[in-house]
């Protein structure tokens, strides 16, 4: 999957100093991308090698064997090559490494490597050349057509089954010339069954004056928003300042059955609801006050040791 940007590595071997092979995972890869150029002479064991390297897009080559491009761009597209040399001996220049950098870009929205049934996922396809409207697109998935060309650059899909996980790119072709330029791919992975949120919480009980802690998740990363609710299901979600929507965490002071549940994207997807937890108050205790005995007429009355103070 190209979904993120990952490292490319390309190898330059150069034999008996004369010969090169090339070896290389891809030739094109796309902006943001990084790459790694490598340059190896073959037969010069014991030599220590300084290298020179002709390259698009910059003034100061390297002089290691190694040329390291972070964040590539459409500027970096180009020729590569390599040659070594030690004390007064220089090998030959290596072929050429011809390096292609697509600036079509496909994104989706919302950024989410896992979605849910019923839940929606933008494509979002990018040439990065000219006019939107210069171009016509269209989605494959798996390598296969999924949306023929078109001349939308977005495309909404609900996620209605296990089925629509898979790796997506999109491609585009000039309306002029019917050039065509090919995306980053992006992998989604569809869920079948409908998440349910867990509810914990620190205690059950509620100190007097005090509050407790419930904590709200969902066993599935990105971006949800929590609810709360005290009674039963159809309860309006609580708007206290704690509470409306929070972080998966509030704390409170009020007896009850509470309940949670997260929900995320635009319309709103909501999991299942959590089980309930009861919450229950304790009951005020008095606390008095004792002091040593004292033969004094605020006392309401004495013992050998204490007397309990009027106030």
């Amino acid at each position: 999957s190209r979904g993120t940007p990952v490292p490319m590595q390309v190898l330059l071997l150069i034999r008996n100093r004369i010969e090169v092979n090339l070896q290389h995972s891809w030739s094109q890869i796309f902006t943001g991308e990084t790459i790694t150029l490598r340059c190896e002479i073959q037969g010069g064991e014991g030599k220590v090698w300084k290298y020179e390297w002709t390259a698009p897009n910059t003034n100061s080559p390297p002089t290691s064997s190694e040329y390291r491009t972070s964040r590539v761009s459409v500027s970096h597209s180009g020729d590569y090559r390599c040659r070594g040399s030690s004390d007064y001996l220089f090998t030959g220049w290596s072929d050429a490494f011809t390096l292609t950098v697509s600036s079509a870009v496909l994104t989706i929205e919302p950024n989410w490597s896992s979605f849910v049934i019923q839940e929606f996922v933008t494509f979002i396809c990018d040439m990065n050349e000219g006019e939107d409207a210069d171009w016509e697109y269209k989605i494959n998935k798996d390598g296969r057509e999924f949306i023929p060309y078109n001349t939308h650059k977005d495309y909404t899909l609900e996620i209605s089954s296990k089925g629509d996980s898979g790796e997506y790119q999109c491609s585009g072709r000039k309306k002029s010339s019917h050039k065509t330029k090919n995306s980053n791919t992006v992998s989604i992975i569809a869920l079948e069954v409908k998440p349910k949120a867990q509810l914990t919480t620190n205690s059950r009980d509620v100190p007097v004056a005090g509050k407790v802690t419930l904590n709200c998740s969902v066993n599935l990363s990105s971006e949800w928003k929590y609810f709360w609710y005290r009674g039963n299901k159809s309860s309006e979600p609580l708007t206290t300042q704690d509470a409306a929507p929070s972080d998966g965490q509030i704390s409170v002071s009020q007896e009850g059955l509470y309940r949670c549940r997260a929900g995320r994207g635009n319309p709103v997807y909501y999991t299942d609801y959590s089980d309930p937890v009861n919450i229950d108050k304790n009951s005020e205790i008095l606390v008095y006050t004792f002091v040593p005995f004292v033969l004094s007429e605020h006392c309401l009355y004495t013992t050998e040791y204490y007397c309990r103070k009027q106030y």
